[in-house]
């Protein structure tokens, strides 16, 4: 009985043993799978960040900026991907002197820089940013065969300029940090300028990255990308012109802009000198300037029309009313004289403004008056911005009305005394070419989006009327006369009909006031084809230093070769003249003048004799020249076998 009953004891004792390992191991086997479910349901986020808190590189990086195009969709500036060195100097195995000779061909930094920058006591370090392929290369090559511990690369947006210099005053520069430091990368920098993306990088025992180093992207739409009204063909043309007026003048600064009068659109805009943005730190202020917008200079005789515009739609002056021009107009104690020192005669407004008789322009400002001038002046725009999307925009200086003598107002009439910037020139002549319909010019043709779809367009303005369309048409014809007639026939383009207006004047003193002695500024402005208006080109040339210092000399022809260009890039077809007889030269030669004895002097017949032989005989008579065309000799006003006081003005006609 007594062994039965240990048996059992026994078995209970093994099946009690048995249950309480089991009810251990299943305890154990819950509490493994609570505390993994809790590991792996309620605590992962705290879990994975305390992880990658050990081996990550959280870095915030600016994402592409939107691309500046051309009216044609040629990419001005854009954005390229390149690699940018940092450091983790808390992985740093080798030395940091050896590392910083290791790396130091490469990089922009200095040696003594890398070592310092190695020695700081943080996980991230720039070394260098945003570098070129091959030195990024290099680095990469330095740090395998070193097994470099510590440095590594991450891709950034780099701002590049495919063209270089071309519109770099306009387009302006972008600094390391993607921020817009001149020009429209500045202006527009908010709408350009892409969002930010985060990447959290994670990284070895050796601080490289894993598994191609990002982890995590959080990648924000690019920027908007801005279409300009810029066609850089014409800004190329520009550019070219101008590269070569400076060789041949030896100026300090030029500057050119071309303008579609009907619209306002810049199709060019162009100063000397000028810098490559992809290098804007080898450049200083001075190449940055966007003079063509920002410096105030006198106009000089280009300012004439304006006036002239003003006196005819105030009904001030006449086209045939006659001032008897004798060289020397008065002002409050003041002479002025015309550029060569001669008087003209009896002339009319056609004959003022085409031979740029300063004295004639005296008289037409001074009898409008001041008040009346003065509010035309700033109808056509001068004083204030004109508002193109461009930074440091001048607004001028004009007299107060108020305050003007005789004096200022004829110092105003032949453009001296006042100011003006270069795109309000263009501006106001834009108007006089657009029958007096005046456009405010812009630079910006369209905004896209990341997806490349058009947002937004700027419309055309207009942003006054200052003449009615009859007046600006009879200034438009007298600017004709002035390039295929006058002091502008060195702008003058063969088969083509351009108006414009040449200028020179002495150059402002900033500074201290009043004029720098022996500096010009010479121009020329001008725009065509006059039966339909194209475009407006302004050429200023500030302090030449060789030759002549006056537009019609130096200026013009820069304008000619700019418009001849654009002619053909136009597809203009010439103007067909009409067959027109061929004179038949009189004589082998003119004869002698010979003065009676109160000076007169009998004119003989000029038909068949060149412009220049014409020019001497009178000049050699004591008498005025007032030709009418170029070429040879066709008629003249005065027939021959007159009879005529010294100094007379004598019209010739001339055809080629």
């Amino acid at each position: 009985m007594m062994k039965l009953l240990n048996k059992a004891l026994l078995r209970m004792s093994d099946w009690s043993r048995t249950t309480w390992c089991l009810a251990i191991l299943m305890t154990v086997a819950f509490v493994l799978i609570g505390r993994l479910a809790q590991l792996q349901v309620f605590d992962t986020f705290d879990l994975e960040k305390k992880n990658l808190l050990q081996v990550q590189v959280d870095r915030k990086l600016q994402s592409p900026r939107g691309t500046i195009y051309d009216r044609n969709g040629k990419p001005l500036a854009m954005s390229v991907v390149t690699k940018s060195l940092y450091a983790d100097p808390k992985m740093i195995k080798q030395s940091p002197q050896e590392i910083a000779d290791l790396i130091s061909p490469y990089v922009t930094m200095s040696k003594e820089n890398i070592v310092k920058a190695l020695q700081e006591d943080t996980a991230f370090v720039w070394l260098n940013r945003m570098m070129d392929a091959d030195k990024s290369k290099g680095v990469q090559q330095v740090i395998k065969d070193n097994n470099i511990a510590g440095l590594n690369f991450v891709e950034e947006s780099k701002r590049y300029y495919p063209n270089g210099v071309l519109a770099a005053q306009v387009l302006g520069f972008v600094g390391t940090d993607d921020k817009g430091l001149d020009g429209l990368e500045m202006v527009l920098d908010d709408e350009l300028k892409g969002g930010v993306q985060q990447e959290i990088v994670a990284t070895d025992n050796k601080g490289n990255a894993i598994f191609g180093s990002v982890l995590s992207k959080f990648l924000p739409d690019k920027g908007k990308s801005v279409t300009l009204t810029i066609d850089a063909t014409i800004q190329f043309i520009a550019e070219r012109a101008l590269d070569k007026a400076m060789v041949d003048t030896g100026a300090k600064h030029a500057s050119v802009i071309v303008m579609d009068p009907k619209n306002g659109e810049i199709l060019a805009m162009a100063n000397r000198p000028s810098y490559d943005p992809n290098n804007y730190n080898q450049s200083g202020e001075e190449a940055f300037k966007n003079i063509a917008v920002t410096n105030l200079y006198e106009p000089g005789s280009t300012f004439k029309p304006i006036i002239a515009s003003a006196a005819l739609a105030a009904g001030k002056w006449k086209l045939d009313t006659v001032y008897n021009d004798k060289g020397a107009f008065a002002a409050n104690g003041h002479i002025i004289r015309n550029w060569n020192g001669e008087g003209y005669g009896p002339v009319r407004l056609l004959d003022i403004l085409k031979y740029s008789i300063n004295t004639g322009m005296a008289e037409i400002g001074t009898l409008t008056g001041a008040d009346i001038l003065s509010k035309y002046v700033r109808d056509y725009g001068f004083g204030s911005e004109t508002g193109i999307e461009l930074p440091g925009e001048g607004a001028g200086i004009l007299y107060n009305p108020e305050d003007m003598s005789k004096l200022d107002v004829a110092t105003m009439s032949i453009g001296q005394g006042i100011a003006v910037t270069p795109l309000q020139m263009v501006r106001a002549f834009g108007a006089l070419s657009n029958g007096g319909a005046m456009m405010k010019p812009h630079i910006i043709k369209s905004y896209s989006n990341s997806q490349g779809d058009v947002t937004s367009t700027t419309e055309t303005s207009v942003v006054g009327q200052p003449v009615p369309a009859e007046t600006a048409k009879t200034i438009v014809d007298i600017l004709e006369k002035e390039v295929s007639e006058g002091g502008g026939t060195k702008a003058m383009v063969e088969g083509y009909h351009f108006g414009g207006k040449t200028g020179t004047a002495e150059k402002l003193d900033t500074k201290h006031g009043g004029y720098l002695d022996g500096q010009y500024i010479a121009s020329f402005i001008g725009f065509g084809p006059v039966e339909d208006p194209k475009f407006v080109v302004l050429v200023v040339i500030d302090d030449p230093q060789k030759g002549s210092i006056y537009g019609g000399q130096i200026a013009a022809p820069v304008f000619k070769d700019i418009v001849s260009q654009l002619v053909r890039y136009y597809q203009m077809s010439p103007y067909v003249k009409e067959s027109t007889p061929v004179a038949v030269k009189a004589a082998n030669t003119l004869p002698e003048p010979k003065p009676g004895s109160d000076g007169s002097v009998t004119l003989p017949n000029f038909t068949g004799f060149t412009y220049g032989e014409v020019r001497d005989w009178l000049h050699k008579a004591g008498l005025a020249f007032k030709p009418d065309g170029t070429g040879t000799a066709t008629s003249q006003d005065e027939s021959s076998g007159t009879t005529v006081q010294a100094g007379t003005a004598i019209t010739v006609h001339f055809r080629r």
